[in-house]
């Protein structure tokens, strides 16, 4: 007779505590607010509106507004490192990786873009989201470069220099993510991803794209339906 295997119990889904809950309301409520307005207008009494939660909360996650303004950005970039993360440090088809890593960039823009947009309108005239911002596209131009360096010592992208290459990849991409996906209207994240993903691939392997992948399939036609 044969023993019935015991039935596992689903598991729980771990709940944030109160103080991580308020701090996600406060961010979120950050990300709403520069989906309408420039970072210019924010204040801690406009912001807290948003909440259900007493403007004095602030003050118990960041210390003004700029610091606010720091974890958002930090956010996106572990966003897209966190997506991106297989071409970065992964072995395998190296174009195949590369997508990946654009589709990730693409989907954290269309989500997050009014951050992007409202830290680089705001770094001219603000020195600390300056600060911000340029560690933000050197950090990115660092990453790229270790990347291309390492596929030029495995014979697999032509000599060119690395560094160039990069910077220029990481302000096509982030103004790029402002101009499609930095207020409302968004425009459709596809044919932008289609455009970068062109780009990069020729640029780096000088390989065809896969015209087999649905993604790059979808771009095509969305394109020529604009045409």
């Amino acid at each position: 007779m044969k023993r019935s295997r015991p039935r596992s119990l689903p598991q729980p889904v771990p709940k944030l505590a109160k103080s991580e809950r308020t701090r996600a309301a406060i961010l979120d409520a950050a990300l709403a607010f520069l989906w309408e307005h420039p970072f210019r207008e924010m204040t801690v009494s406009r912001l807290m509106d948003r909440t259900n939660v007493g403007r004095s909360a602030f003050y118990q996650y960041f210390q003004d507004l700029h610091e606010l303004m720091e974890h958002l950005l930090n956010d996106l970039r572990a966003d897209i490192m966190t997506g991106a993360r297989p071409w970065f440090t992964g072995t395998g088809e190296v174009t195949g990786l590369l997508r990946e890593a654009l589709e990730a960039l693409v989907r954290v823009g269309y989500e997050k873009g009014p951050i992007l947009k409202a830290v680089a309108d705001a770094a001219p005239a603000d020195e600390r989201l300056e600060r911000a911002w340029s560690e933000l596209l050197h950090h990115f131009d660092d990453v790229v470069a270790a990347r291309i360096e390492a596929d030029q010592r495995q014979g697999l992208i032509p000599e060119l220099d690395a560094r160039a290459v990069a910077r220029a990849f990481t302000q096509m991409d982030a103004y790029s993510l402002i101009e499609a996906f930095g207020e409302h209207p968004r425009e459709a994240p596809e044919p932008l991803l289609n455009a970068i993903e062109r780009i990069w691939i020729s640029t780096l392997y000088g390989r065809k794209r896969d015209t087999d992948s649905p993604l790059v399939r979808a771009a095509d036609e969305l394109t020529m339906a604009a045409d």
